[in-house]
């Protein structure tokens, strides 16, 4: 074992170390030290916690303690101003008047700003306009920022707002997304993919299934609120701290905003309190909103939405609605058909073109559509701009055809997974509907497999089928689905990311990279990434926070991209810097020595160069500080953009998706028929992660990506009164999923000897979405159940989110068609 290297008060003679460490520490002698200290110990004897292995969070002290600081934790001037919004009480409608003069003249009201206070741009839609910052004539929603009020606290700004003096010409609101389609509103064109003669598909299948389904939208629920602090710079610009998912382009928004140059702008995440794509386009408007106030004042500004604000005035995962025409042959195989999808995107585009293309690209699932026409159309509502949501439109998307896969079991006559492995993917049929073959089909026919041998799938069928002929008030559902999500931003120039590298002169290192932290793990992987390229521990490596001014021109952290991207970002950066540091050691520390640079490698804190008895190592301190004596830069910046992909929007076909993540659940249920309420009984997951960067950390991910996934579909209801009003504004009305909620038995593993095909990070897969959608077994469960109710030969209709009522309702309709009521024995 290489010794450590020595004080900076050692004397007299030099300790015993090896030739390779001496002649290294020869550089040092002489020197002037103040610039150069000597170097830690980073001795090591594996590199622990590097990739590929569980470590925990890289703030997980932190969060338990209290210690991590989010927005609200960051300490202020005395003199901050804190600023409270007036919100449109109205769905739609014409601002006629907007009296302020009571609102400026309440002590303590610091100033007051509308649409006629931004010096530069009005409009800040994230990708088309039509999101103005402030209500300038036309209202669009319950909710809309009509001015803004700063003052010395925030209990009296959010009084100066009851003083203002609103005049509305109140119009009728649109708030059926169905109705907006037939009339033709929409905020984008709709668009279209189609392979093959689906007609004719249609028109020569032996039987024709359809159906239609609502699928509800989704609270982010994240538990930080939307949040900012704003601090004014000396040179007129302003440093941004948000909790924020998309630092550049809230920092291009706030320029554009204040009329000033993007490089005057400083935008800072170190980390959120969940995110969950709520906050990559909507958390923009309240910083600009605070840099607009700051640099009016001079002040810091501090903005923080009350959570009945924050849900009335952002958008929502975006509500649905399906249908679907399919031809299939006499085994229940998909031939061909058609599918429509609805997706109600609220006042504004936002980033619906994006969301409603996803939930196109994955209505297929894991399934041949064969001949098939996909049509995605963007409805124009008064509500909220819907916007990105775990899953990003796919999950929407995925629910017409498990819906459907269901529909064709019962009609069939066929269990529903028999139905749904005849129609994956397969040798013969691997081509999608958008013109992307999918790899690893394999892969997915051996997960499916696997987890339906390791949840005993056809045993507890057929007891769950016996016990359902004898109890005629309480059912029992089970249901195997599946998932396959393709990785990648379907806007092609997203695909990027950039990383910068330090290494210090003890030999500590420093990664800062363009993802952000929302508690998923991120920061985390990219330390792991950095210490498995230099031979470190992953104490030796810290991570900053993300700043605009370190990376710039970021992509949001959202697709479940941000390990792939960064990762390959931050792994660039190290192999750089490595390979300086190899050229170094080679001309310098080895010349003489006959050794070959192409054989050396960074392993357990040390250079290592050479084999067996010629073998030389030096500690990576000692390497470091003698690169900097050297003038060798110790600091790398790297970059990396997914290859491959590409989409033609205008013939509707490409390669959207670099690779598939794949994943199964299996999910037992029991319903109450007389009430509605039910209970899961029993989950199994299977999840596919190709080699994981972070087992410990991805097993959570898909943990809470299924709970998630089971509180959208079940749950979590968003409810509108009749003049567009949220109504479920809070925790009290609107419903996430509690610990009480865990199925009592919950398994769940990663999918193993299985790297990914394609050049990602070490072969890993993302896991940031792809487990929302396992959520979707819980569901069709419920619709299983609820088949039993006629001898399995109909699977009743069931809009999301599934909630006690509306199993209610479902349970009912059965009844009166299939059973006699009320429940009574039959004498004789």
């Amino acid at each position: 074992m290489a010794s450590k290297a020595p004080s900076s008060q050692a004397s007299g003679a030099e300790p015993d170390v090896s030739e390779d460490s001496a002649r290294a520490r020869e550089e040092l002698r002489g020197r002037i030290k103040g610039s150069g200290p000597l170097a830690r110990d980073t001795e090591a004897s594996s590199s622990r916690g590097a990739a590929g292995r569980s470590q925990a969070h890289e703030s997980a002290i932190k969060h338990v303690t209290g210690r991590a600081a989010y927005i609200d934790d960051l300490r202020a001037p005395t003199d901050a101003l804190h600023v409270a919004l007036g919100l449109s009480p109205v769905a739609h409608g014409r601002l006629t008047r907007l009296g302020l003069e009571e609102v400026k003249a309440l002590p303590g009201v610091v100033d007051v700003i509308a649409i006629a206070d931004v010096p530069g741009h009005t409009d800040i839609g994230p990708v088309f306009p039509g999101d103005p910052i402030f209500v300038e004539d036309e209202i669009s929603y319950v909710g809309q920022v009509l001015f803004a009020v700063a003052a010395e606290s925030h209990r009296t700004a959010r009084e100066a707002i009851r003083l203002a003096v609103v005049e509305i010409d109140e119009q009728p609101a649109c708030l059926d997304p169905v109705a907006a389609a037939q009339r033709g509103e929409f905020v984008r064109p709709t668009h279209v993919q189609q392979s093959g003669d689906w007609e004719q598909a249609l028109a020569s299948a032996a039987h024709v299934v359809e159906g239609e389904q609502f699928v509800g939208g989704q609270e982010h629920f994240y538990l930080e609120g939307q949040a900012c602090l704003v601090q004014p710079t000396e040179d007129e610009g302003v440093i941004v701290h948000t909790s924020n998912q998309h630092p550049s382009e809230t920092q291009k928004l706030v320029a554009e905003v204040l009329g000033i140059p993007f490089h005057a702008v400083t935008v800072e995440v170190r980390r959120m309190g969940g995110g969950f794509g709520g906050k990559e386009t909507q958390a923009s408007p309240w910083a600009c909103i605070g840099a607009l106030i700051t640099r009016r004042t001079g002040r810091t500004t501090r903005v923080r939405l009350p959570r009945a604000d924050d849900m009335r005035a952002t958008g929502k995962r975006h509500p649905f609605h399906n249908r679907y025409r399919l031809g299939i042959d006499d085994k229940g195989v998909i031939l061909g058909g058609e599918l429509t999808l609805i997706g109600d995107c609220g006042y504004s585009p936002d980033l619906s073109d994006a969301i409603v293309d996803r939930a196109m690209f994955h209505s297929d699932n894991a399934y041949s559509l064969g001949e098939a026409r996909v049509t995605g159309h963007r409805a124009r509502t008064h509500t909220a701009s819907n916007t990105a949501f775990r899953g990003f439109g796919g999950p929407q998307g995925m629910m017409v055809i498990e819906a459907a896969m269901d529909d064709i079991a019962r009609r069939i006559g066929e269990d529903p997974l028999t139905i749904r492995k005849r129609n994956l993917y397969r040798p013969g049929r691997q081509m999608t509907h958008y013109g992307q073959q999918v790899d690893q089909i394999a892969l997915l026919h051996e997960l499916i497999e696997q987890l339906e041998t390791s949840s005993e799938y056809w045993a507890r069928r057929r007891a769950i089928t016996e016990f359902n002929a004898e109890s005629p008030i309480v059912k029992r559902g089970l249901a195997l689905t599946p998932v396959k999500f393709g990785i990648s931003f379907t806007a092609k120039h997203l695909n990027q990311a950039g990383a910068l590298l330090h290494v210090y002169t003890d030999g500590s290192v420093m990664i800062n990279h363009g993802g952000t932290e929302m508690g998923q793990g991120l920061h985390t992987k990219i330390c792991q990434v950095v210490a498995q390229e230099l031979g470190l521990d992953t104490e030796e490596v810290r991570i900053t926070a993300t700043r605009t001014d370190k990376v710039p021109n970021t992509s949001p952290t959202a697709a479940s991209s941000g390990a792939d991207l960064n990762g390959q970002a931050a792994r660039d950066a190290s192999r750089k810097l490595k390979a300086r540091l190899f050229d170094f050691a080679h001309e310098h520390l080895y010349r003489d020595q006959g050794l070959d640079r192409e054989e050396m490698r960074l392993e357990a804190g040390h250079l290592i160069a050479g084999h067996g008895e010629s073998e030389r190592r030096i500690p990576w301190g000692e390497l470091v500080q003698a690169a900097y004596l050297n003038r060798i830069s110790l600091s790398e910046k790297g970059f990396y953009a997914t290859p491959l992909i590409h989409y033609d929007r205008n013939t509707g076909q490409g390669r959207p998706f670099y690779y598939y993540a794949f994943g199964a659940a299996a999910a037992e249920v029991s319903v109450d028929t007389l009430t509605g309420e039910y209970q899961v009984d029993r989950v199994d997951i299977l999840h596919d992660v190709g080699d994981s960067l972070n087992p410990a950390i991805d097993i959570g991910q898909v943990e809470g990506g299924f709970i998630q996934g089971m509180g959208w579909l079940t749950s979590e209801e968003l409810k509108w009164n009749d003049a567009g009003r949220l109504i479920s504004d809070g925790p009290a009305t609107y419903k996430i999923p509690t610990y009480g909620d865990l199925p009592p038995v919950f398994n769940v593993k990663l999918m193993e000897g299985h790297p990914n095909s394609m050049a990602s990070i070490y072969r890993s897969k993302a896991v940031g979405e792809p487990p929302f959608m396992l959520g979707m077994a819980v569901w069709s469960a419920l619709r299983d159940a609820l088949a039993s109710m006629t001898d399995y030969a109909e699977a009743p209709r069931l809009d999301t989110p599934a909630t006690p009522e509306r199993v209610l309702l479902a349970a009912e309709t059965l009844r009166a068609r299939y059973t006699p009521w009320p429940l009574v024995e039959e004498e004789g």
